[in-house]
């Protein structure tokens, strides 16, 4: 992989990658509808928000809907397919900012990542975290380091030795390893995500 030179400089990470195939990013389209599964995705595992992803779509003939038919969509009906009432209210937002401002690939793509986040974190109930896993996933970002998921926390733990004790102290520390990454980030995450999760 394109990264995989640049990453194996670190010791530790290169550990981590070695016997990995690596990982592509594959960019999506439609980011209204991804943001819009993000945040029913929240605190679920991927079983759980499987099944609210189906009975999303259920609800648009199992299509993906436009931003104008779940703008459309009464709050109730949101509601009935077991969603929170703040999970329905900022799915409601995300459409209509999309509908006001527009969030599509082009217009995101000539942004950098922090316009980006600045940007989307406009609407109620889209948080940093959440941007930056769009950047990484659906924009096909390489070089993003969200230092405030937990995963990537736990695995910088184990692989690097970092007391959680001090959260300021050990995001300092998580970040000054991480610069060493950069322009790749992103790939660095995912390993050490697939690190944490099949150790």
């Amino acid at each position: 992989m394109h990264y995989f030179e640049h990453l194996n400089q670190d010791a530790k990470l290169a550990e981590v990658i070695s016997g990995h195939a690596g990982f592509n990013l594959s960019p999506k389209k439609d980011i209204c509808f991804y943001l819009c599964n993000s945040i029913m995705s929240q605190q679920l595992s991927i079983k759980v928000a499987d099944v609210f992803h189906k009975r999303f779509l259920a609800l648009y003939g199992n299509k993906k809907p436009t931003a104008q038919q779940i703008v459309d969509t009464p709050f109730e009906t949101l509601r009935n397919i077991g969603l929170s009432n703040a999970k329905a209210n900022y799915i409601k937002n995300v459409a209509e900012f999309e509908l006001a401002y527009g969030m599509n690939v082009k217009k995101l793509n000539k942004m950098t990542d922090d316009e980006v986040i600045d940007y989307l974190t406009q609407i109620k109930g889209v948080g940093r975290w959440t941007v930056e896993m769009l950047l990484m996933f659906a924009l096909g970002r390489e070089d993003v380091f969200p230092a405030d998921d937990l995963g990537i926390q736990q695995a910088m733990q184990k692989v690097y030795g970092i007391k959680p004790n001090d959260k300021k102290l050990m995001l300092k520390k998580m970040k000054k390893i991480a610069a060493n990454w950069a322009p790749y980030r992103t790939y660095a995450c995912l390993h050490l995500w697939h690190h944490k999760d099949n150790k």
